[in-house]
């Protein structure tokens, strides 16, 4: 059996167990959508493959997108809100880097240095997640009806969505019977499991 140790929303610590692993993603994907979060931002952001940006499935990491008030879309985790920043393709004698589309915002005081990028002048920035090469994963793929990356593109592949607050693994072989993980913390769960936003 595994366990994951989620941060909630409100900052309350709370282990779920997960039976197999391959439920692992499905168990994410649930707590995700509440805005609940496992482990830490890698220095650099998390790394996806550029094919995966379109329809990436945020709630993996606990992030959604929303709209600001100018109609652009970003993405919203634990609190702070990533701008969508496409980078083109660098091919010189010292660097040579494929296109990619990374999701960051600007650095505040309170930011830990390692996480901290120095860009162009005095301006420096924190990646949440960036988009490069690799090929494509369709783990990482939201189902028709989650929200998508602030891109131009749809998820590829249409499925039936959960209805919110409710966790519905994914199909998976007659063999292999599923049952819902058990989430134990310090204190009482809420009655209600509806997204808070």
């Amino acid at each position: 059996m595994l366990h994951i140790e989620f941060i909630t929303d409100l900052g309350a610590k709370v282990t779920v167990d997960v039976e197999r692993p391959e439920q692992l993603l499905d168990v994410q994907r649930h707590y995700g959508r509440l805005g609940w979060t496992s482990g830490e931002v890698p220095n650099g952001g998390f790394v996806f493959p550029l094919d995966n940006e379109p329809d990436f499935d945020w709630s993996l990491i606990g992030a959604r997108p929303w709209t600001n008030p100018e109609g652009e879309v970003m993405i919203l985790h634990r609190g702070h809100a990533y701008r969508r920043r496409e980078l083109e393709a660098v091919d010189s004698r010292k660097l040579k880097l494929p296109k990619a589309v990374k999701y960051s915002r600007g650095a505040k005081p309170t930011d830990p240095e390692h996480l901290r990028e120095k860009a162009d002048g005095e301006i420096e920035y924190v990646t949440l997640a960036m988009f490069r090469g690799g090929k494509r994963q369709d783990r990482f793929a939201a189902s028709q009806g989650q929200g998508t990356s602030a891109g131009q593109g749809q998820p590829r592949e249409p499925r039936a969505a959960a209805p919110a607050g409710r966790y519905e693994p994914r199909p998976q072989p007659d063999s292999v019977p599923m049952s819902r993980p058990t989430a134990r913390a310090a204190a009482s769960a809420p009655a209600e499991e509806d997204t808070p936003f």
